[in-house]
């Protein structure tokens, strides 16, 4: 039978993309040195904890462009405990396959998707953000093949958990050069989160966009607990000591490369309620506080924040409201992040 698909166009390759719209030398130096200090906090020369905070989808421009900018703010207060990669989220997994799936689907939530305008969007926002507020930012790495569409400007890449398991994201992520996150899988088995990571971290040979290519492997491949759903589809946590300690015991038996691990505060860690991630990220700096061997290993927080707390529907269109995960709003963000730079023990 003959493959029931219509193709619509030919879209650019991320060279022509990158050709179309370039990066300025200011920014190829800003992550250049950006990602030298995160590797550092990965490979223990630098004790800041990093914190990979957020919208939980990157909706629309002018809001992210926002928040970024207060965010850059309060980096400046912080920066000698706290180490910011803003979560600038474009591309979303949807358990079911419907729903809105992101800024590279649908750059207007409100309009049809238009993948060559949702491409543009993306990276022209990406860009803004670089320019404007300093930082280089963390995208989920759901589709493998379209990761150098913004090579040139992101500083990390997290796994998801329904994606943790692909062959193609592993080795993929084995070879993209900067720290990628590997989190536990929605049932919550530890042990196919750590093949992950050793898959991410030895070098691999594979077909990548049309190419055979190979990868030395990615020493900076780590953990992210993020909780996980039982058979009941109950959220369960793992982010309490216990969950660390056991983590600590596995990087042990397993000798990767410079055992870390994020906590994500939010998702099946906080059963999806926003406001326990003030909860959660100050109990997990309190698991740091009481074992310097777990210490060394957090290196950081996952949290979602915007401007607003709580959600709405992606057909509504209040600004700086998450259309998909309910979030932090700004204030509590802002005296969250305050609070654990006190925390922070270096």
């Amino acid at each position: 039978m003959e493959m029931q698909m219509e193709f619509i166009r030919k879209l650019p390759t991320p060279q022509e993309l990158k050709q179309e719209f370039p990066v300025d030398e200011s920014i190829r130096k800003l992550k250049a040195e950006r990602d030298r200090q995160i590797k550092d906090i990965f490979e223990g020369r630098d004790n800041r904890l990093l914190l990979v905070i957020g919208p939980c989808s990157a909706d629309r421009e002018d809001a992210v462009l926002d928040y970024m900018y207060r965010l850059a703010g309060l980096q400046e207060k912080v920066k000698d405990r706290i180490f910011i990669i803003p979560r600038v989220y474009t591309n979303k997994p949807r358990t079911k396959g419907t729903g809105y799936k992101g800024m590279l689907h649908q750059p207007n939530p409100h309009k049809e998707e238009d993948m060559l305008a949702g491409i543009i969007a993306i990276r022209e926002m990406h860009t803004r953000v670089a320019r404007e507020t300093g930082f280089t930012c963390a995208e989920e790495m759901l589709y493998p093949e379209n990761h150098r569409y913004l090579s040139d400007l992101l500083s990390y890449v997290a796994i998801g958990a329904r994606s943790v398991e692909d062959q193609l994201h592993r080795i993929v992520a084995s070879g993209i050069g900067i720290p990628a996150g590997m989190k536990n899988p929605t049932g919550g088995d530890i042990s196919v989160m750590m093949n992950a990571i050793t898959a991410a971290q030895s070098p691999q040979k594979f077909v990548y966009r049309g190419w055979e290519v190979r990868t030395n492997g990615n020493p900076h491949a780590h953990a992210i607990l993020r909780g996980y759903v039982d058979k009941f589809n109950h959220s369960m946590p793992n982010y309490h000591y216990e969950d660390l300690r056991g983590l600590l015991d596995l990087y042990e038996e397993t000798g990767l490369a410079n055992p870390s691990v994020l906590v994500d505060c939010n998702h099946s860690n906080s059963g999806k309620q926003y406001l326990e991630q003030i909860r959660i990220a100050k109990d997990v700096m309190y698991s740091c506080h009481v074992n310097p061997d777990i210490r060394t290993m957090v290196k950081g927080l996952m949290i979602e924040s915007y401007l607003l707390d709580g959600c709405q529907k992606p057909e509504d269109s209040e600004y700086g409201l998450s259309i998909t995960d309910p979030c932090l709003g700004w204030e509590k963000s802002e005296q969250l992040v305050l609070d654990l730079a006190e925390a922070v023990e270096l």
